[in-house]
């Protein structure tokens, strides 16, 4: 019995190693690509300093990498979570969509915070959640950014 133990941590230990040389793709396009979004959307110092920090690394191209994204079986994790975010809401595609399209990305934005969808537990349990004062700040400038939407339409 403790054979078999032995040889299945050892099968495990050589997975884990095998795994440390598939590397997936980097999201990694540059802050440049988040420059028209910011550009028509103007958010405040404090509303840039919130998107920074807590939405773009899942919400756009530019992804900022913690040391543990390095590591497989999390570097799979990540590379996933960025793909799954980014497919919902890229605001590095902000210029290709048409102002329904960014008036219902806000509106979503603003239901994914309220309800408190957003950010994922995932994300948070090691990155923070948003505080109250961030979410008010992150809800009133999208709400602010569809009333001009609203306006052009």
């Amino acid at each position: 019995m403790k054979k078999n133990f032995k040889i299945v941590g050892v099968v495990l230990v050589l997975i884990l190693l095998v795994l440390q040389f598939i590397r997936s793709e980097k999201n990694e396009q540059g802050y440049k690509s988040i420059a028209n979004f910011e550009e028509e959307t103007q958010p405040s110092v404090a509303v840039k300093k919130i998107l920074e920090s807590k939405c773009y690394d899942c919400h756009s191209n530019h992804t900022v990498y913690p040391w543990y994204a390095e590591v497989a079986p999390f570097s799979f994790w990540i590379a996933h979570h960025v793909e799954e975010g980014k497919e919902h809401f890229n605001v590095s595609n902000w210029k290709q969509f048409d102002v329904k399209k960014k008036d219902h990305k806000l509106e979503e934005l603003i239901e994914e915070v309220e309800e408190k969808e957003m950010p994922l537990s995932s994300y948070t349990w090691l990155h923070g959640d948003l505080e109250e004062d961030e979410k008010t700040a992150l809800i009133n400038w999208a709400k602010e950014v569809r009333l001009k939407y609203t306006a052009d339409n």
